[in-house]
């Protein structure tokens, strides 16, 4: 599958190419003002500028909250809104109300929360795993594919599965795994990225409810180039 999201391991003697290139965009001198910009950090509600998808994680709590973190909710709906897409009110209703809503919280049971991605075992985001047939699933419904089912797995666990779109794609590359290569660029040297996501996190004066992986994801959103920007 071309979108694949989970595969075999990295080897431990490969550099990362997702890890190289993120740090690119983690060492760029706006990078701390970016995320504060995205996130309305020091902006009052509603200002003119202010960036929704700066509300996917803290609307109505967070998707992943004791209370819903296994069942989607209207509100997730709302949520991948906030980050430019849509799922198709067939599929919205199947997800409240009907088997598809039913198959996703048996598996959303199996996936943990409160687990950031780069303390996970690979097998959490391995091929096979309950994330992966979650997302298997999501992407084989009629007008949804990969990008608006990994956005809905991200408000679900947005410490543990990223948000992976055509953008990310086109700034980190498109390994045969995403999952576990990100999992791999975190855990190398120490753990080294994930602190320095960590540590933005801190610089940028952004709540603890912003997950590593969302600081990442938004760094290169904010940095990468314009619309039609060729990719590789």
């Amino acid at each position: 599958m071309d979108e694949q999201l989970a595969g075999p391991a990295s080897s431990a003697e490969t550099p990362s190419v997702v890890g190289q290139r993120l740090h690119t965009f983690l060492d760029a001198e706006r990078v701390a003002d970016d995320l504060r910009r995205y996130f309305a950090i020091g902006l009052p509600p509603g200002a003119a500028g202010v960036f929704t998808g700066g509300r996917f994680e803290h609307l109505a709590g967070g998707g992943d909250r004791r209370q819903v973190a296994n069942r989607f909710t209207a509100q997730d709906l709302i949520a991948v809104q906030t980050l430019s897409v849509t799922v198709p009110a067939p599929v919205a209703l199947d997800l409240l109300e009907g088997q598809l809503g039913a198959q996703l919280a048996h598996l959303l049971r199996s996936i943990p929360t409160g687990t950031d991605l780069a303390d996970a075992d690979a097998s959490v985001v391995a091929d096979g795993s309950p994330a992966y047939q979650a997302w298997t699933l999501l992407e084989n419904q009629h007008k949804v594919g990969w990008v608006i089912a990994g956005k809905l797995l991200a408000r679900k666990r947005p410490r543990l599965l990223p948000v992976y779109d055509r953008v990310v794609r086109c700034a980190l590359g498109r390994p045969p795994s995403f999952w576990t290569e990100l999992r791999t660029a975190l855990r190398e040297n120490d753990g080294a990225l994930h602190h320095r996501l960590l540590d933005l996190r801190q610089s940028a004066g952004l709540p603890q409810t912003v997950s590593a992986l969302r600081v990442a994801d938004v760094a290169v959103w904010m940095a990468h180039p314009a619309p039609g920007h060729r990719c590789p």
